[in-house]
């Protein structure tokens, strides 16, 4: 480290200033001794130090935007340089940690960001796979594994979580968020943050959250990647904004603005959403970033002329740290010429430091950087166990007639379609850390849990992803390919010969992991081509074939509902997919995710969510009604409604009641609700709370999720579930000014295993 600056002074300077009868767990005394050692650090930097530390460029071998040359090392040497993102592996992180620390004039240590967003190499199912499970502590537990994990391979800032509510399965990245539901998406986010960043950064088994996008990112225009978004602030606040809010309430220690526009303004540089929103109103207190080269994008708005413009934009409107564009670093002669403010360059530099403070990175540089503990905590049995137990819990059981599932391990089993035995599609999208040599093939799980019984297992791909080439190298692009270069007839006759000799057949077919993801965008959201007509074949044998379904996404699924026994939504269930399906499909697990987004019949219901809100003329069967919300064609109805899965069991609900018709507006009432396991099998169910605001302000939605319970019950048992109601749970974001309120009137008070089948009691709020 250079002499003419010493962190370890600096460090006894702070702690000397600060009272000596302050105890560290105590936030005043830690954010004074913060204040003090930032203040001496600030004080010796020069403007392009400041600037250095807003900078995010990307090296190393893991690029997730467009491919760009980055020779960092000198940059980093003369301090222009904050962090870096997606430079995988504990040794060229601590070689480049060593570079800043002693080779730049003041050894500022660097933030290491990756985009860890569904585990490290053990990798956990999707985001949106992950949500059906409604286990908050199963998605805690998955996030503080994969900080463990990440931080033992030097990585100390993820990109995660993203908490955009999304009501259109056209956008790709939905599979990367929690569903449609802000209630449901809100939980899902604290529990995120808290298992990345656990009680304290200070943990060097913990890891700094990034929320994204902020905002609004889910509701792009035609679920088109970097489109225009157009809502206004009610519903904004209602359906979307929640999840945001409830990530910086849990302590999210940094956000990631997003690419498409707020009223008209980019958010990336946008000062209503970073400044008056996210800092003022909401009190918060971290960093905010950009996302990949958005800030130099601005000028594609066409909001600003140039680079130096959108810099100084978004540096007015509140983004500290600025990935890849190089503008933020560029400002000096912006400053110098009274064109940019010294006092909003001092605020983000300060924001910046002060998160790698909390880090602990000036107490060790390099304390991310154990080299001693990779090969004990990646990949762990322990972690894999885990990794497989979650996977089996987000998977939903959409179909089983005659309960075909689970099967026996005995007789012939037929596995087909081009999911089956393909390694680098199991742990889905957005897993950039993954070690594909390292997980099985669908194939490969089945194999293993049937070795042993006698049964036998035949095997044949059946049909390529798609019959368009082109197309399907769209589709499994980043290593994902799986073209087989024989003919469609020919992988199909092979297809039809082991399913002739089979008792079984399971179909693995659907999305290959790359359909879903950024800028992977479909207006085909169907089972593509060539596994459809393969599936028409099979079924024409009248064999009983159990459909394991791959997407990252909600899709249509209408032939498959009425052609097939059973159909098994295994999502992309992460590095343990293979073991987590053999699992479940011979019942060594009982399924029991619930869907977070509802399965449209069509395309063109889109955007579509079951908080449908009140309308003028509804359509409450669903289907045709002149003159009534509906469409002539279709039904309007999914066609599986939101939090809807089967079980292998059979649950009752009985004995609903709630402790008083009538509340204050000020009081609370409780919902009671008797929920019996009325099967054979043990089983989770998840207990859903639905409100709806008969009459208020603003029109509200018929129904709406306001709790949830997971409980697991043995054959026979039966468990009280209560749920407290009360203004805080039962508001809304009231029209024009959006305070959260809750006025006098009837509310419609429902329970039940999925949003369709409730049962409905009502409750009087009394002024």
């Amino acid at each position: 480290m250079k002499n003419s600056f010493s962190f370890i002074a600096c460090l006894c300077i702070a702690v000397l200033v600060v009272s000596a009868g302050c105890r560290h767990e105590n936030t005043a005394c830690e954010d004074a001794q913060m204040r003090v050692y930032i203040d001496r650090l600030m004080a010796q930097m020069t403007l392009e130090e400041k600037l250095g530390q807003l900078n995010l460029p990307v090296t190393g071998n893991i690029v997730t935007g467009a491919a760009r040359e980055s020779n960092v090392a000198e940059d980093i040497r003369r301090g222009r340089v904050g962090g870096l993102f997606n430079l995988k592996g504990v040794k060229p992180i601590r070689e480049v940690q060593r570079i800043a620390v002693e080779e730049s004039r003041l050894g500022i240590p660097l933030l290491f960001g990756m985009d860890v967003i569904h585990g490290y190499e053990t990798v956990f199912p999707i985001p949106l796979a992950l949500a059906c499970s409604w286990d908050m502590d199963a998605i805690e537990q998955s996030a503080r594994i994969a900080a463990r994990e990440a931080t033992a391979d030097g990585i100390c800032w993820t990109f995660s979580p993203m908490v955009d509510v999304s009501h259109d399965g056209r956008w790709g990245r939905i599979s990367e968020g929690s569903g449609e539901d802000p209630y449901l998406g809100s939980r899902v986010a604290e529990a995120m943050v808290h298992g990345y960043q656990g009680t304290s950064l200070a943990d060097s088994a913990t890891m700094m959250a990034c929320v994204k996008h902020f905002a609004l990112y889910g509701l792009v225009e035609a679920g088109r990647e970097y489109n225009n978004v157009y809502p206004d602030d009610f519903h904004a606040f209602n359906e979307y904004m929640r999840p945001y809010k409830a990530a910086i309430d849990a302590g999210a220690g940094s956000v990631m603005a997003a690419f498409n526009t707020i009223h008209g303004i980019p958010a990336t540089g946008n000062r209503w959403l970073l400044n008056d929103l996210l800092r003022e109103q909401w009190g918060f207190r971290g960093f905010v970033v950009s996302d990949y080269t958005a800030l130099e994008e601005l000028q594609e708005n066409g909001v600003c002329a140039s680079l130096e413009q959108s810099a100084i934009q978004c540096l007015d409107a509140g983004l500290d740290m600025d990935m890849v564009s190089n503008g933020l670093v560029s400002l000096a002669d912006a400053v110098r010429g009274g064109r940019c403010s010294m006092q909003q360059v001092d605020a983000a530099c300060r924001r910046m430091l002060e998160a790698k403070y909390q880090l602990g990175l000036f107490d060790d540089p390099y304390r991310y950087c154990d080299t001693t503990l990779r090969n004990s905590v990646i990949l762990s049995d322990t972690h894999r166990a885990v990794a497989r137990r979650i996977a089996g819990e987000s998977m939903v059981l959409l179909k089983n007639d005659n309960r075909l599932l689970p099967l026996s391990k005995r007789g012939t089993i037929a596995l087909i379609g081009p999911l089956a035995d393909t390694r680098p599609n199991m742990s889905g999208t957005w897993a950039v850390a993954a070690v594909p040599e390292h997980y099985k093939t669908v194939r490969e799980g089945l194999q293993d849990a049937l070795q042993g019984t006698g049964a036998r297992l035949l095997y044949a791909k059946g049909a390529n992803l798609m019959y368009d080439a082109q197309a399907e190298a769209i589709a499994t692009m980043f290593g994902r390919e799986m073209r087989d270069p024989r003919s469609a007839e020919a992988m199909r006759a092979e297809a039809m010969n082991i399913a002739r000799q089979a008792d079984v057949i399971i179909a693995a077919m659907g999305e290959a992991s790359e359909m879903s993801g950024e800028c992977s965008s479909r207006v085909n959201i169907e089972m593509p081509d060539a596994q459809r007509d393969l599936l028409v074949e099979l079924a024409k044998l009248g064999k009983p074939i159990v459909l394991v379904h791959f997407a990252g996404r909600p899709t249509v699924l209408n032939w498959e509902t009425d052609h097939l026994p059973a159909i098994l939504e295994s999502w992309f269930c992460g590095s343990e997919s293979a073991d987590a399906i053999a699992d479940v499909l011979f019942g060594d697990v009982n399924p029991s995710g619930k869907l977070v987004v509802q399965l449209p019949r069509h395309v063109g219901q889109y955007p579509f969510s079951y908080r449908q809100y009140r309308t003028s003329r509804p359509n409450t069967g669903g289907g045709f009604g002149k003159f009534s919300t509906c469409y002539a064609d279709v039904c309007s109805h999914p066609l599986y409604p939101f939090g809807y899965g089967l079980s292998y069991t059979q649950f009752e609900y009985t004995n609903f009641f709630l402790t008083d018709s009538i509340m204050p507006l000020d009081g609370k009432v409780e919902a009671h609700v008797t929920v019996t396991n009325t099967g054979e099998r043990t089983g989770a169910e998840i207990v859903q709370l639905y409100i709806g605001d008969r009459v208020a302000k603003g029109v509200r939605p018929y129904k709406e999720l306001r709790g949830f319970e997971r409980l697991t019950l043995q054959p026979g048992e039966s468990r009280e579930v209560v749920f407290t109601l009360d203004a805080d749970l039962m508001g809304y974001y009231e029209p024009y000014n959006l305070t959260w309120t809750l006025e006098p009137g009837e509310i419609e008070v429902m329970v039940g295993a999925n949003s369709r089948d409730t049962q409905m009691l009502l409750l009087n709020v009394k002024q």
